[in-house]
């Protein structure tokens, strides 16, 4: 396997959109039982070893996890108290992923109720009723990982840099990205008109940068980084590496994929695409320097 394995859009498009409803499902619980945290810090996913995994989610006193194993493609509920559940991710449609999820939680006595549909994207389907999205290809959700977890590893590299408020690299379930912010410990302004999830997650100032593996508004696997609220002046920055650029259209800075695989070096492409869109709004945005200047053991 190439170290950063092609991922067209189009070649993978229906297990993408079957995985994205997994992974709804599966956030959504996390959502459910966990306590709310600042720009919604309680309902990530994170890449581990094997996949996706919501990381501890508390039962009352005892705590559990549900893992999208995406080496060996398992869908893996483990309890504090020894319990665990476990069924094979294979085509199968979301109706019957969902049933197969919750009946898996409620022999292990966890009992939770999450809401019934899909968040931030076009024409929802409840969970229940989805047969439209049933796709699921094993070597498409093994690449999908396999990027995927390369890019935690440069995304974490980067937030190392960081020292200020930086959480740990996350996935949201919602946009279906893998993303890595930083923020300044300034309020914002959410925008007129925000809706619940704007309103709380764009409360506060942040840089943010991360991956996409497309969506149907950007047919093509891409990285991607904003400064928030937008900084003026921003979209005559000059960044690096080739390739990348302000993206007039979604209005956020962008390095396509392939444009990062093409590069002698993938990883310092990545990390000066990161490097430099922070570096291009932080001073627009009135960031210390003292910021990224880290401390560290000799």
């Amino acid at each position: 396997m190439d170290d950063w394995p092609a991922l067209p859009y189009d070649d993978w498009r229906d297990t993408r959109d079957t995985l994205h409803m997994y992974t709804q499902i599966i956030g959504k619980i996390r959502l459910a039982l966990s306590p709310f945290e600042p720009q919604w810090a309680n309902v990530p996913l994170y890449v581990n070893t094997r996949g996706l995994t919501t990381s501890p989610v508390p039962d009352g006193l005892r705590t559990f996890d549900v893992e999208l194993d995406l080496v060996d493609h398992r869908l893996v509920v483990r309890a504090s108290d020894g319990g665990i559940e476990e069924f094979p991710l294979r085509p199968r449609a979301v109706a019957d992923f969902y049933e197969d999820v919750m009946g898996a939680l409620g022999r292990l006595g966890i009992d939770v109720t999450i809401s019934p549909g899909p968040s931030e994207v076009p024409d929802p389907i409840p969970f229940a009723e989805d047969r439209v999205h049933h796709s699921y290809e094993p070597a498409d959700a093994k690449r999908f990982f396999h990027v995927l977890s390369q890019v935690d590893v440069v995304l974490k590299e980067h937030r190392s840099k960081f020292n200020g408020k930086a959480p740990p690299v996350h996935f949201f379930w919602g946009s279906f990205d893998l993303v890595g912010t930083r923020f300044s410990g300034r309020p914002a302004a959410p925008p007129p008109g925000s809706g619940t999830i704007g309103r709380y997650g764009g409360d506060a100032e942040q840089i943010c940068g991360g991956f996409w593996p497309g969506h149907p508004g950007f047919p093509s696997a891409a990285f991607f980084a904003y400064g928030y609220p937008k900084p003026d002046g921003i979209e005559q920055a000059s960044i690096g590496p080739a390739g990348a650029g302000w993206d007039t259209e979604i209005g956020e800075f962008v390095l396509p994929y392939d444009a990062m695989r093409a590069a002698p070096d993938p990883r310092r492409a990545l990390l000066e695409f990161l490097e430099s869109t922070y570096d291009a709004c932080a001073p627009r945005m009135g960031w210390s320097p003292d910021l990224t200047r880290v401390n560290r053991p000799s």
